[in-house]
């Protein structure tokens, strides 16, 4: 037997099941899984154009003895399309490595700190720096540290600057 307001405080109606679905959905996408798997995906998208861009403005193969213009044209086609193929996978995966670390780090800090402000994105930066720099030693952890930190500050300043 349903009895209407029972067991609902008297200061709030009732909501409604598309209410409680829309707050379910925006919990989701607020969620620090969601943001850091969404920037990894936009890194590897971001990173796949770049790299077949840059991988097209090579004009030999990395690693040939020969010139590649040596060979027949339909030759040609598959090694350039191959290491374009090859060049583009690997910059996505950097560009979604990075995104994905420095997003969830710093939606972690964010709701550590219970603040949004530069040291968010800076903190993220220094942590995602080291992260991507440590098996080079922890000199260049460092340096990576104060590199990632240092360019997302001048980001973050940018972009809050209006």
């Amino acid at each position: 037997m349903n009895i209407p307001g029972f067991g609902q405080s008297k200061s709030s109606p009732p909501q409604s099941q598309e209410d409680q679905q829309a707050k379910l959905i925006n919990a989701a996408v607020e969620s620090c899984p969601f943001k850091t798997v969404m920037a990894g995906g936009a890194g590897f998208g971001l990173g796949a154009v770049f790299g077949l861009f840059m991988s097209s403005m090579q004009y030999d193969l990395p690693g040939s003895a020969t010139s590649i213009y040596d060979k027949p044209f339909k030759e040609q086609m598959r090694l350039q399309f191959k290491d374009m193929g090859k060049r583009s996978l690997s910059s996505a995966r950097n560009f979604g490595l990075v995104g994905a670390i420095f997003s969830g780090t710093e939606c972690c800090i964010e709701s550590y700190r219970a603040k949004n402000d530069i040291y968010n994105g800076v903190s993220a930066g220094c942590i995602t720096g080291g992260v991507l720099a440590m098996n080079a030693g922890p000199q260049a952890a460092a340096i990576g540290c104060v590199g990632f930190a240092a360019f997302s500050a001048a980001i973050d300043t940018y972009l809050r600057s209006d």
